[in-house]
């Protein structure tokens, strides 16, 4: 019998094993398993990009809040908000796991819904945005990657996906 503890290595957990008819058994959240890292080639590329928004959105806010926080709280209010979601959004693709991607999907799916509504409103209402935020413009002071970054994140996680990876190797 062998005891766990600090420096034991935990038991290793199977893969659920499809039944005859192909299903998957275990419960849901088991149904598909994926032991490849979620990030090689272009999802690591795309997550060190989220990792240099998250950085740089981060900043940005923190400088401004700190600084300036009267002078536009709602564009810097946002600048923070979009960090946020940049920070939970480079955390969530760079994990592997079901509920993590879940987060991913929410996090890119706030983001692409943020620079869109942002983005709308500083072209129609610029009195609104007196100054600006990483999605306004539709990140037109970031070279609108804020615009494209969200799409390449949605197409990332449903070309990753496990099912879908599970799906079309039958």
């Amino acid at each position: 019998m062998s005891e766990t503890g600090p420096g034991t290595p935990a038991p290793h957990r199977e893969a659920p094993t499809p039944d005859p008819a192909g299903t998957p058994s275990g419960t849901p959240h088991e149904a598909v398993h994926d032991p490849r890292r979620r990030a090689y080639g272009a999802g690591r590329a795309l997550i060190a990009v989220y990792g240099v928004f998250a950085l740089s959105a981060t900043a940005r806010a923190g400088v401004q809040l700190v600084r300036d926080a009267a002078e536009a709280p709602l564009a810097y209010g946002l600048s923070a908000f979009s960090a946020l979601v940049y920070v939970v959004a480079t955390i969530a693709l760079a994990h592997n796991g079901h509920r993590m991607r879940r987060v991913a999907w929410a996090a890119v799916v706030v983001e692409l819904v943020g620079v869109l509504a942002v983005g709308t409103l500083s072209v129609v209402d610029p009195a609104a945005f007196p100054k600006d935020t990483v999605w306004s413009h539709f990140g037109q002071g970031y070279g609108f990657v804020p615009l494209v970054l969200p799409l390449l994140g949605l197409a990332w996680l449903w070309r990753s996906s496990p099912a879908r990876i599970a799906q079309s190797d039958r």
